[in-house]
């Protein structure tokens, strides 16, 4: 159960983290070496979207302490004072159970639940969708509703995502009070995605506006890759771990020295989604399929999901620009990694693993700063012992 030892954690580390995301800015410390030897992979759209339906096939990857997730995410929602909206799916734990949760408020509270599904998370593809209307927030499963919550949850969104949130899909190693018991033995994982789609919601209706197929080599247009540390600070998210192969989207969880994919994705099935939600429709009908499990969170566990503390990188762009089109804004460079605009900050961890990062120059001004500060310190302090260290040898003569 979240008790707000999250957000005394946070203010607690602030300061540590301030100057832990200027050295890295700097260029004198590599996310690497604050995350481990684990490198994860996060690939999201820079576009954000107010109300619509959210579809996307996926195969999660398995492993115990391995979290899999497609989530939405409202930029910015890392930073202090602003109210936090997240949607996640989440794979969890050594058996492949899948957690729903709609993080939202200010600070944020937790209201994640366990579901039950037919068929294998890990073994096959499925259909995850998030249906966000003004009156209700509904997650379904190869189309059927596993839960929906109404006005009051909804509410938390309209107003105050009303800027509209972005795509996100992510894997990353999670630990025994998140995710399960990780090993790195079980190197390499891998999630993989068949496809993407959304449909615009107005007058009741859901209109399909676009479907990414993931059909080239490379990152899409109007897609993008993280390149931050992961939410528990046990891996850094590497553009190399984002691969396309045979019109699949491959997320990998490797060692450092090990990123990529080689070989083939597994084939899905199904191909097409017959039993999906479907990309026009009323949202009228109501409840479909189970009502779901009762509210459960994870003992222990503070409220912990994919977003982390933080989607910001490309936000502030895909902030600016909420039309259903998808066409989205291109990464900012060629290989699909995101530059984040100056003035944003990156992804952070909700447990106070934060990364903070405004403009490249600024960064290394501080991070130059810091040390600067570091050596002068060091050089006061040597002269200091150097005279000690005099004063005690003219007493060491005087008394022989």
């Amino acid at each position: 159960m979240f008790d707000g030892s999250w957000s005394t954690r946070m203010a607690n580390q602030y300061p540590l983290l301030v100057l832990k995301a200027a050295l890295v800015a700097a260029g004198l410390l590599t996310t690497a070496a604050e995350a481990g030897a684990v490198a994860s992979a996060e690939l999201y759209q820079n576009q954000t979207y107010t109300y619509g339906r959210f579809e996307a096939r996926v195969r999660f990857a398995a492993g115990d302490g391995v979290i899999s997730s497609f989530f939405m995410w409202k930029p910015g929602s890392e930073v202090a004072g602003t109210f936090w909206n997240e949607l996640d799916f989440e794979k969890l734990g050594a058996d492949c159970r899948l957690q729903t949760n709609p993080l939202y408020g200010l600070p944020v509270a937790d209201h994640s639940r366990i579901e039950s599904v037919e068929g294998e998370l890990c073994g096959e593809y499925h259909t995850y969708t998030f249906e966000w209307t003004p009156s209700y927030i509904a997650y379904l499963v190869d189309g059927v509703e596993l839960r929906r919550d109404g006005e009051d949850v909804a509410a938390a969104f309209t107003q105050n995502a009303a800027a509209g949130m972005q795509i996100h899909f992510n894997i990353w190693p999670g630990d025994a009070t998140f995710g399960g018991n990780f090993d790195p033995a079980i190197l390499p994982v891998q999630q993989f995605i068949a496809w993407v789609q959304y449909s615009s919601f107005a007058n009741g209706e859901f209109t399909l506006e676009w479907r990414e197929e993931f059909d080239g080599p490379t990152v899409p247009s109007g897609w993008a890759t993280g390149t931050w540390p992961s939410p528990k600070s046990l891996s850094t998210h590497q553009p190399a771990n984002v691969t396309f192969s045979s019109g699949v989207a491959v997320l990998s969880l490797t060692a450092d020295d090990l990123t990529g994919f080689t070989g083939a994705p597994p084939a899905d099935s199904v191909g097409a989604d017959p039993a999906g939600s479907g990309g026009s429709g009323s949202a009228a009908g109501g409840a479909t399929g189970s009502a779901g499990a009762p509210p459960t969170t994870p003992t222990g566990a503070d409220p912990v999901g994919s977003g982390g503390v933080g989607s910001s990188a490309g936000g502030a762009a895909g902030m600016a620009a909420t039309s259903p089109t998808g066409d989205g804004i291109p990464p900012a460079s060629g290989n699909g990694s995101s530059t984040a605009p100056s003035g944003t900050e990156r992804r952070a961890a909700k447990d106070g693993s934060c990364q903070l990062s405004s403009s490249a120059g600024y960064g290394r001004g501080a991070g130059w700063l810091i040390l600067s500060w570091v050596a002068l310190f060091s050089m006061r302090r040597g002269r200091r012992l150097a005279r000690k260290g005099a004063h005690r040898g003219e007493a060491s003569a005087t008394a022989g």
